[in-house]
């Protein structure tokens, strides 16, 4: 049997948790905000529960230094992030505590982002022929949604809306999954400081990248003098978006096992005496 993968963004999802609960959950003597670990457990067991039992569970989390290979391409990559709030970070530990208590493999692997992780995680297991699903609200995953058996699911979203595949990308954004890179390089990325090309809009880079091409197909004839003199940078934004399907990283990471069922986050932090 083959056992499906379902890989999850560990930062996206501790950030999601952190922020997104409406009221913040305290320990019982109300001293210690538990938001962090808590909205994890959660989430991740009714992402389980609802849309990947029978799954294997693996959650990637970002390195500290992952950055610097693309910040070497460019210094103002991800500069305007600020520092997280100290509270997501105290958090950090405690959602691996977690994970291992629930046996959840996870990795952080040093120089690598959670994307280029996953990326490489995604392609290993789809050359084993295991459907792949990838947690996470990354617009930068659609790069891996070439293959028919790989999906993103953002929870987030109405029950609905929760599935995105290779075949909505022309429809929301008039071009490929394969021309993600390209398409944002063009239209700029805010969340990694990636401004793109001044003047272009989704309408614009999905005309220039019409029937597949890329950045290195489209005629100069089609560009603007201006566009044409930072031709050069958006080659250099395409590089740092793309993702990495080849990371270094330790073999046999995935056991092809199904996760079993997770428990409760109240009954998990009394396990791990967070309450």
């Amino acid at each position: 049997m083959t056992v499906p993968l379902l890989l999850v963004d560990g930062h996206n999802l501790l950030h999601r948790a952190y922020f997104g609960f409406a009221a913040r959950i305290f320990n019982r003597d109300k001293t210690i905000d538990r938001t962090g670990v808590f909205g994890f457990a959660a989430l991740l067991r009714k992402a389980q529960a609802q849309h990947a039992a029978g799954f294997e569970l693996f959650v990637v989390f970002d390195a500290e230094d992952g950055s610097q290979a693309r910040a070497e391409l460019d210094s103002g990559y991800k500069a305007q992030r600020t520092a997280p709030d100290p509270g997501l970070i105290e958090s950090l530990p405690l959602v691996k505590a977690a994970l291992d208590h629930c046996h959840v493999r996870w990795i952080e692997q040093d120089g690598c982002e959670a994307d280029d992780v996953i990326a490489t995680l995604t392609t290993q297991a789809r050359a084993g022929g295991r459907p792949v699903d990838v947690m996470s609200t990354d617009k930068d995953y659609i790069q891996l949604l070439s293959d028919t058996r790989v999906r993103l699911l953002n929870t987030g979203m109405a029950l609905e809306r929760r599935y995105t595949t290779g075949a909505h990308i022309p429809l929301r954004y008039g071009v490929r999954a394969e021309q993600w890179a390209d398409y944002r390089a063009l239209t700029g990325d805010p969340a990694d400081n990636i401004p793109g090309l001044r003047g272009v809009g989704p309408k614009t880079a999905a005309r220039l990248l019409a029937d597949g091409r890329r950045l290195e197909h489209i005629p100069d004839t089609e560009l603007r003098p201006a566009w044409s003199e930072q031709w050069g940078q958006v080659r250099r934004w395409r590089e740092m978006i793309k993702l990495d399907m080849k990371a270094d990283l330790p073999e046999a990471l995935l056991t092809a096992l199904p996760t079993p069922p997770l428990p409760g986050a109240p009954a998990l932090l009394q396990d791990l005496d967070l309450w």
